[in-house]
């Protein structure tokens, strides 16, 4: 799937989170790279994505930020457990609500249930 396309689906996945959760984004980036950095492990299965930031829980007026904080989806790994668009489309889809749930405070005990 060419770049576009996949930024197109990365889009869909981000309209479709809920008004009330789009309201509390504020300074953010959403970034598509083709692989995690080099060393960048996560365990056996291959990274999908990645917060990059401070959980809303945990920041504070007095904190000063450098830059956004970010999403990063990882299109060659995603592409790579999928065989459709549609396969694509959903993992992107999970990927992005994972990793704005980590945005929001969750743990990763609490998005196995999402």
């Amino acid at each position: 799937m060419n770049r576009e396309r996949f930024t197109e689906l990365v889009r869909e996945a981000m309209d479709s989170l809920p008004q009330k959760f789009r309201e509390r984004i504020q300074n953010f980036a959403v970034v598509v790279e083709d692989y995690p950095p080099q060393g960048a492990d996560h365990g056996e299965d291959l990274l999908m994505g990645i917060f990059e930031g401070t959980a809303l829980t945990e920041k504070s007026t007095w904190d000063v930020q450098a830059g956004p904080d970010r999403v990063v989806l990882y299109q060659t790994n995603i592409e790579a457990v999928c065989d459709t668009d549609d396969e694509i489309r959903e993992e992107v889809r999970l990927t992005v609500l994972h990793e704005f749930g980590h945005y929001f405070g969750m743990n990763e005990e609490q998005l196995e249930d999402v």
